[in-house]
């Protein structure tokens, strides 16, 4: 008799939904079929049902945080059963003893992870049998049983357990030891919180700060542009005044200066240059693309896709999500016509058929068998549903993933790019610009509904080089140069995918992009989670912030090794090859070990280096960031008589609870941040100092603020090109 052990419960039932099976609590019981004659036992773990022990357990002299107990190594790493799943470990290592099952399937997902998963629970079970392996890329039933009819003897998939062992092993060290010795040596400032540091979470929030303090060193300067609006017999068009490719102008009375002259004077076209531009179809989604779309979308999280993607793939109607391939193999391209046969059915999906490729067979920018890893790319599975039994979101999800795919069965989407110059009275130059579609091809599918605009394009009339018009019309705009944006959810993830374009090394720059950057496909949602978790950045409409807490512990890593992705690269090359059975885990460790004993050693140089003077450390003393525990007053309510308090990222009425007063003010106002100095005199209700560097739009101001009768602050200006 066989054991199956899947990874979680709701797969469990899928792998045995092609079989006759009986419920008992925590496993099931397969009836004898054609792949099971003695019929099998299915259970399941609940994610991580084993972890590795805490530092107090290997010692109890590192119980305690001390700088003196560092560096934290055990000999040997061990494992212990989570708490709260004992009950469900104790049903595995049951069965797995049980004299009648002679054989266990592995049915984790198939991945490193899954790998790990559930071979760290026949570990710690204690587990003699031989083993076998289920690979599937679906959870249909038609993909189970093909799984169960070709399954892979354990050897073959073993190494993906050393190194995600290897990985998890590792990164302990790093986070256990550079999360003490930097919180203890902060702590000696007088700063009373702790800092999580990892080998994935600091690098990313290291880009993140880095983007933050270039939006706040940022100056805004003003500049000037000229529109020329001209006629050529009956036909209008616009330009814009430009020198040397360059169309800003320094002073408004320049500016002024050149519409003035161009003023009903004559113009001539000069050159006309044409360019036509083939844009493919979009590549089929992995994980990553997929986040990254829904967050530009629908504003979804990267964890919320992440988890209605798992929905969908458990309801067997997608592929496995967790996938970091963007390409399909032969076998699945020959599968792809009778699965959109049953889409064709769809209302939503009717106009996009016929496709105008029927087939994506021998199409090498979607099938490449050579660039499928462990999974091939995100698509809809044969298992069609009823569009009325997914919600919202996930009918949002199964969207993109079936317009994405028959995107790729459609043809290119053409452009011509005009570019006319024109000379007004021999002397001004303006350039206008205009795109004409020529073949909608993808884009049909895709844009569908898209209002995507440059202001600077509009359709320009059929003019010949030579041609003589008129200035009709000319006009100064007032502009100012834009700080750099901030990072969206699903720009974040890309932003770790892409993490090696920001090493200086181009062989470590050619290692992290041939992994997989910072993170992993099905961990990188988690950091950006553990990130906000940790009160280092803060989402607010879908922009990432970074906090005083996150920017205080980057400036004191400093140039380090923890903050660039410089050790991810060269860590996740050495753990491909353990994956790939060319390196050893033994040697792995060695040097994660050494790299521990250097970031301790540089915590205790770093220390001597700190010059907190341009961070708010009185404030930072006074209270963990981020806690309510020791909320002090800042003054009276301005709506009722509590307190407003220190809230970590807000101040708030701590009569909330009692009364619902709903007063609250967030402790950073248009790139400023709001003192308790400056909450006290906004709540004695006269208008505070004039405070400098206000952005809003792009534009920066000084002013003061006040409470309003109404209670909202209000800027009181205090120049009149304020804005």
């Amino acid at each position: 008799m066989k054991l199956i052990i899947a990874e979680k419960p709701d797969q469990g039932l899928k792998l045995a939904a092609p079989f006759q099976f009986q419920k008992k609590k925590g496993y099931l019981i397969i009836q004898p079929n054609e792949f099971f004659p003695k019929g099998a036992y299915l259970t399941w773990a609940i994610g991580h049902l084993c972890e590795l022990l805490s530092p107090e357990e290997y010692d109890e002299k590192w119980k305690k945080w001390s700088l003196t107990t560092l560096p934290i190594i055990p000999n040997r790493f061990q494992h212990k059963v989570t708490k709260g799943k004992y009950d469900q470990f104790s049903i595995i290592k049951n069965l797995v003893h049980t004299d009648e099952v002679s054989e266990i399937i592995l049915a984790g997902d198939c991945e490193r992870e899954g790998e790990h998963i559930v071979r760290l629970i026949l570990n710690l079970a204690g587990n003699k049998k031989p083993m076998k392996r289920l690979w599937i890329s679906s959870l249909t039933e038609n993909a189970v049983r093909k799984g169960f009819s070709q399954l892979l003897d354990e050897g073959e998939t073993k190494n993906l357990f050393f190194e995600a062992y290897s990985r998890a092993c590792a990164d302990w060290l790093v986070g256990m030891n550079a999360s003490r010795v930097y919180s203890l040596h902060l702590q000696k400032k007088g700063i009373q919180d702790v800092f999580s540091l990892g080998r994935v979470q600091t690098p990313t929030l290291a880009l993140i700060v880095k983007r933050e303090l270039e939006i706040e060193k940022f100056q805004s300067e003003p500049f000037w542009e000229v529109f020329a609006t001209f006629q050529f017999g009956k036909d209008k068009f616009f330009g814009k005044w430009h020198k040397d490719q360059d169309s800003k102008i320094k002073t408004k009375d320049l500016a002024e200066k050149i519409a003035t002259f161009c003023v009903e004077k004559e113009a001539h076209i000069t050159e006309i240059e044409q360019e036509r531009k083939e844009f493919h179809p979009p590549f089929l989604y992995n994980l990553s693309s997929l986040q990254a779309d829904a967050n530009a979308k629908f504003k979804f999280s990267p964890q919320k896709t992440l988890e209605i993607a798992q929905k969908l793939y458990v309801k067997g109607i997608i592929s496995y999500p967790r996938s970091d391939s963007s390409f399909i193999t032969k076998e699945e391209a020959l599968m792809l016509p009778d699965i959109l046969k049953k889409i064709q059915n769809i209302e939503q999906f009717q106009g996009f058929f016929p496709l105008p490729n029927p087939s994506i067979l021998n199409n090498s920018r979607y099938v490449n068998e050579k660039k499928v890893t462990d999974h091939y790319a995100i698509i809809p599975t044969e298992q069609v549903p009823s569009m009325n039994k997914l919600n919202d979101e996930e009918q949002k999800i199964y969207e993109l993933i079936v317009n994405r795919l028959i995107s790729a069965h459609y043809e290119s989407a053409i452009f011509d790019y005009t570019t006319i110059h024109t000379l007004v009275d021999q002397r001004a130059s303006f350039v206008s610009k205009g795109k004409t579609l020529i073949q909608e091809g993808w884009r049909k599918v895709i844009f569908e509904k898209s209002k995507e605009k440059n202001t600077d394009e509009q359709n320009l009339p059929i003019v010949l080089t030579g041609d003589q018009g008129i200035v009709k019309k000319v006009e100064v705009k007032e502009k100012k140069t834009q700080p750099p944006k901030r990072y969206t959810e699903g720009q974040l993830i890309t932003l770790m995918k892409s993490a090696g374009k920001h090493i200086e090394n181009p062989e470590l720059t050619k290692i992290l992009n041939k992994t997989e950057g910072l993170g992993t496909e099905a961990t990188r949602a988690g950091i950006i989670g553990t990130l906000k978790n940790r009160k280092y950045i803060d989402v607010k409409k879908n922009q990432v912030y970074a906090t005083d807490k996150g920017k205080l512990i980057i400036y004191a890593l400093g140039e380090n090794i923890l903050t660039s992705p410089e050790m991810t690269a060269k860590w996740e090359q050495r753990l491909s090859e353990i994956g790939d059975g060319k390196a050893s885990s033994i040697d792995f460790m060695d040097q994660a070990k050494k790299l521990t004993e250097k970031i301790i050693h540089d915590a205790f140089q770093n220390e001597s280096q700190w010059n907190f003077s341009d961070y708010r450390i009185d404030e930072m003393k006074s209270a963990k960031f981020g806690s309510n525990k020791k909320s002090s007053s800042v003054g009276k309510c301005i709506k009722c008589d509590g307190k407003l308090v220190d809230k970590g990222t807000f101040y708030g009425c701590d009569n909330y609870k009692k009364t619902k007063c709903s007063v609250t003010i967030s402790k950073k106002i248009l790139g400023k941040n709001i003192t308790k100095t400056i909450m006290k005199q906004l709540l004695s209700k006269e208008p505070t100092e004039v405070i400098q560097g206000f952005v809003k739009d792009g534009n920066q101001f000084d002013a003061s603020l006040k409470f309003s009768e109404e209670g909202k602050i209000i800027f009181l200006h205090t120049s009149k090109n304020q804005s």
